[in-house]
């Protein structure tokens, strides 16, 4: 965007308008991580000694002909996140490949934290030097990875108190000066914003237990559901985040014929949708009107976790998901906020078949797009 010479002295006063107006600023990509690649006690028990993602991911088969499962780790192998070496790898991995941080998954039960050894590792090591920020996951764990949804294995509650100890645990975190920031803020994500109740006033505790250490966190909506969707300036948030895959973009899937056909005979069939179709609806679409952070996902297979109840995007290519990468960008760099993100689903959630990281079949290329798409070097 061209700005008259006799606007520029009047922007300097106001770095906000100034930055929108004189640039055109380079969105910082963002890829989510699942931390579960580490035995926890509470998974042993509900789920068998040694459990991690990986038990999920090698229960992958074939559902089709076509079909690419099981799916299997590249060069970073079956690794384990308890291992601090394993962290730094993919952070050096991620930057070389023009990914700007991660966000992790943070899960919070009334002061019960689960699957935090990875992150708290990092902030005690202080390393990698790499940046990140959290995704409040505010679902109840059940038994849904068993096909058992009804079995519940931890109620996600809440209370004012719960909120106000919470804030003062997230503000430790916020202080770190890798923690990644929108105009100068420290960015925290929701799942499930919709699920607590009196949202806006939990929200506004928060920011009083927040502005007493000094900090203004910068709070993003994520839009996981139908109920997630719309201004999240409602509930006191900042900004939203594009979600992918949305569920409330498909349309029937491909296969919708065949498969209620199976249905009926009592066997179990993945819904099929095309990737590429998806990624042309996405890229159509135009920004609301508030800040709605962009996001895609580069694939999407989670049968290995829904014992055939699941959802695969067919026919996902490097070249696909790079063409839906740059739509996310160019939407991103059209936001009026200084410090433009686009979200990637995911860095590893190999249980949902959507990752970054290297695999048997494609090695580097899903990064090696993202490191174009990103113009790094």
């Amino acid at each position: 965007m061209e700005v008259q010479e006799y606007l520029r002295p009047a922007l300097r006063g106001n770095w906000l308008i100034s930055d929108l107006l004189m640039s055109n600023p380079q969105p910082r990509i963002v890829a989510l991580h699942l931390p579960q690649y580490h035995r926890i006690p509470e998974n042993d028990r509900w789920w068998g000694d040694g459990f991690t993602e990986w038990t999920n991911v090698r229960k992958g088969r074939k559902w089709f002909p076509w079909h690419k499962q099981p799916l299997e780790p590249g060069e970073l192998g079956y690794y384990d996140l308890s291992e601090p070496t394993v962290l730094e790898r993919q952070a050096a991995m991620a930057r070389a490949h023009g990914i700007g941080g991660f966000c992790f998954y943070h899960y919070w039960f009334h002061g019960q934290r689960l699957l935090e050894k990875p992150v708290e590792a990092m902030l005690s090591a202080r390393s990698p030097d790499f940046p990140f920020c959290l995704c409040w996951a505010n679902e109840s764990w059940t038994g849904a990875w068993g096909g058992d949804e009804k079995r519940l294995l931890l109620e996600q509650t809440y209370s004012p108190e719960d909120h106000r100890e919470h804030a003062r645990h997230l503000a430790k975190i916020f202080a770190d000066p890798r923690h990644l920031r929108v105009e100068g803020r420290p960015v925290f994500l929701v799942y499930r914003a919709s699920r607590i109740p009196e949202g806006r006033a939990s929200v506004a505790l928060w920011r009083e237990e927040w502005r007493a250490a000094g900090l203004d966190p910068y709070l993003v909506r994520v839009e996981s559901g139908p109920l997630e969707v719309g201004d999240p300036k409602i509930l006191g948030f900042d900004a939203s985040m594009d979600f992918q895959p949305a569920w409330r973009d498909l349309p029937k899937p491909d296969n919708w014929f065949s498969r209620y056909a199976w249905r009926l005979l009592r066997r179990r069939v993945p819904a099929v949708h095309d990737y590429g179709r998806l990624a042309r609806r996405m890229a159509a679409r135009g920004n609301p009107e508030w800040v709605r952070f962009p996001g895609l996902t580069p694939m999407w297979d989670n049968t290995c976790r829904r014992d055939g109840r699941g959802l695969v995007l067919k026919d996902s290519t490097p070249e696909a998901y790079g063409i839906w990468l740059g739509s996310c960008m160019e939407h991103a760099s059209r936001l009026h906020v200084r410090d433009p993100l686009v979200f990637v689903n995911a860095w590893n959630e190999w249980g949902e078949g959507c990752h970054l990281e290297p695999d048997l079949e494609h090695g580097r290329a899903y990064l090696d797009e993202t490191r174009r798409r990103a113009g790094v070097s």
